[in-house]
């Protein structure tokens, strides 16, 4: 599924308004297909199952009395309704035998699309007291569609379709537009139900009820697994009221708050000389964390700014960005501070990146026989200004530190070496040797760290970037993570002696093999969404990178094709986007300031010309906290479509990454 979002917390008041209007009662007839929604509960169940029965005799239900709640008031979702799918609210843990109680306020959108409301995440729990998520069991929505998406079973096995039942059915065309949708709107009582081994969801505004009641153990991997449970939304708010259960994190009380602590984002890092600060600074972000850990997003107008040393001449500056803002907006006990480094500079950098598959698709013996400069790839040549980015999987026979990747260095005439450098710390060549001025970055300083990487390296996965400076020296930086999970990094600074208009690389062996990365997902098209993901490949700041690839789709749906992640290097996300105008994330989300390209006059012809449609994908980084994304498609039927997304905010542009995925499609890269 697609991953966890920030939650937004909205500035709260001392009370919360409740609709004025009452909502009507949507009674049921006898409907066709209403067998699907028939429960069979046993003894245990029935007092439950007859307050719904009543409900959809024509009667509403009498409001539920609720036991232990402690106060929680957040929001989950934007004010304005414009967040995207898979917005989640904190993390809720229900322990077998246990039941789980509690209400909120759902504002549903004025679109009356019927899947706008709300919607509840199972998973399995590794971890109660921090929240460690483990399998994703199914999500259940408050609409109620037999024909649609109400709710899904990410496992295959937990969640069962016939055992939902409700008093109304969510009424929709092509346009998935529900007249009745607004009845959904009103305080909502949730509850989840694990006393008796198996498993009842109940969530109801008093008129509208949906329930799931399982009898059987849930989960069926072990009814003892605790289960975190998550309030999601999509276009819509809930406004958290209170729980029965203290969420992970803790709750959040509806009294004010200090701030406590600042994050900032979308800090320049080159401004060019005689840009006005309120420019410069237009894009930051910042991330206030209050007591009680509560968190809000805070603009640029709502920080003050110093530069030290001033702002205006060349060279390199520290940031200090000030809050000073209760979490109600009154005048804070003490005021918050961030800092972030930036340069006034008279040019701003200007670098291409571009990711290649090198040829053979596997170098060297699968059985790490192949000895030393016995095979080499192509030879990949490296304009001025541009990196090369190459990912890979390294194999190794791990009897030494240096069987494992080399990376070669050349002219185009492969005999004249500027340097050759491994993987462990290691090189020679014209560029390298006596080189006063090139720095190593890597290795480590004891036997046994060596010997931990040697063993890590078989099977790691490495992203080798290959820059021409322009200027007459090279770099090259290996990120390797292992089979341990740890990252490793080696990077060479400096290599001299490079005519930077006759720079080429290609890679060699010695008692290893490497098996580079071409594809993405399964070639039938039957790889899940968020199943496969490519290396996490980084954009520095003022760099453009390009990816070409194929795109194949099983052609059901617009989203089944590549779908792009921005992130930071520890994958937390700043944005996701598909192939067809539709994305979400904090940079996404809200932006005013966002750009896309509107998606297709046609969507059938545009569907049908994506399988096999030969892609140019360029993400830029634009160095002022914001980056862009350009796609290229050429269709199998000859046609250019195009699809930008530009203007992404809330960017670091010192940790700016991304990576495809998949959704019942599969990607071939060149």
């Amino acid at each position: 599924m697609k991953n966890l979002n920030n939650i937004v917390f909205g500035r709260l008041l001392h009370t919360v308004v409740c609709c004025g209007a009452a909502l009507l009662l949507m009674a049921l007839t006898a409907c066709e297909g209403s067998e699907l929604y028939r429960v069979n509960a046993p003894d245990w169940l029935s007092a439950k199952v007859d307050s719904i029965k009543n409900a959809n005799n024509g009667g509403e239900e009498e409001e539920e009395v609720l036991e232990g709640q402690m106060e929680d008031v957040y929001n989950i979702g934007n004010e304005n309704l414009t967040s995207g799918f898979w917005t989640l609210g904190k993390t809720y843990v229900v322990p077998a035998g246990e039941k789980w109680q509690a209400q909120f306020n759902l504002t549903v959108n004025p679109d009356n699309k019927y899947f706008k409301n709300f919607y509840i995440v199972l998973n399995a729990c590794t971890n109660a007291e921090t929240g460690d998520l483990g399998d994703e069991y199914g999500v259940i929505r408050y609409d109620n569609d037999p024909s649609k998406n109400s709710e899904w079973n990410t496992t295959g096995t937990e969640i069962n379709r016939s055992l939902v039942d409700g008093n109304f059915f969510s009424v929709s065309g092509d346009d998935d537009v529900d007249a009745n949708a607004q009845k959904m709107n009103g305080k909502i009582t949730l509850t989840v139900d694990r006393s008796d081994g198996g498993l009842f969801i109940k969530m109801s505004n008093g008129t509208l009820t949906k329930t799931y009641t399982q009898t059987t153990s849930f989960p069926s991997t072990g009814a003892d697994i605790p289960l975190a449970c998550r309030i999601g939304v999509e276009g819509s708010l809930v406004s958290f009221l209170s729980t029965n259960i203290e969420p992970i994190g803790g709750c959040t009380s509806a009294s004010d708050k200090q701030p406590l602590e600042l994050e900032i984002s979308g800090v320049p890092s080159e401004i060019l000389v005689g840009t006005t600060q309120e420019e410069a600074f237009a894009n930051i972000v910042g991330v206030v964390t209050f007591e009680e850990g509560v968190t809000m997003n805070v603009a640029a107008a709502d920080l003050q700014f110093e530069t030290i040393p001033n702002y205006e001449g060349l060279g390199q500056k520290t940031l200090i960005a000030i809050y000073n803002k209760t979490f109600k907006g009154l005048n804070a006990a003490k005021p918050v501070i961030a800092t972030k480094t930036f340069s006034v500079v008279k040019e701003l950098s200007a670098f291409t990146q571009t990711v290649v598959v090198p040829t053979p698709l596997v170098l060297g013996a699968e059985d790490n026989s192949s000895g030393w400069w016995s095979a080499h790839t192509e030879n990949i040549k490296v304009e001025p200004k541009e990196t090369k980015v190459v990912n890979f999987t390294n194999y190794t026979s791990k009897g030494n530190n240096w069987n494992n990747f080399c990376i070669v260095l050349n002219k185009t005439d492969v005999a004249q070496e500027y340097a050759v450098v491994r993987a462990d710390n290691y090189g020679w060549g014209a560029g390298y040797e006596g080189n006063a001025n090139l720095k190593t970055i890597g290795g480590f300083a004891s036997d046994e760290e060596w010997a931990a990487w040697r063993e890590a390296m078989d099977g790691a996965k490495v992203t080798a970037y290959i820059t021409n400076n322009g200027d007459g020296t090279a770099d090259i930086k290996a990120v390797m993570v292992g089979n341990n999970g740890v990252t490793y990094t080696q990077e060479y600074l400096g290599i001299n002696k490079i005519n930077p208009d006759d720079m080429c690389f290609r890679f060699t062996v010695d008692n290893c093999h490497l098996v580079f990365d071409h594809a993405l997902g399964t070639p039938d098209c039957t790889a899940g969404w968020w199943s496969a993901h490519t290396a996490n490949v980084k954009v520095p700041a003022h760099t453009v990178c390009t990816v070409n690839f194929t795109n194949y789709s099983s052609g059901v749906n617009n989203w089944n094709n590549f779908v792009i992640v921005l992130n930071k290097a520890n994958l937390a996300e700043y944005a996701v986007v598909r192939a067809d105008n539709y994305g979400w994330g904090a940079g996404y989300e809200g932006n005013a300031n966002l750009k896309t390209s509107g998606g297709q006059a046609d969507w059938g012809a545009w569907l049908a010309a994506m399988n096999g449609a030969k892609c140019t994908a360029q993400i830029v980084n634009n160095g002022d906290g914001t980056a862009d994304i350009k796609v290229v498609m050429h269709g199998t039927d000859g046609k250019d479509y195009i699809q930008d997304y530009i203007g992404i905010n809330t960017i670091d542009p010192d940790d700016l990454y991304f990576r495809f995925t998949v959704d019942s499609s599969y990607l071939v890269f060149e």
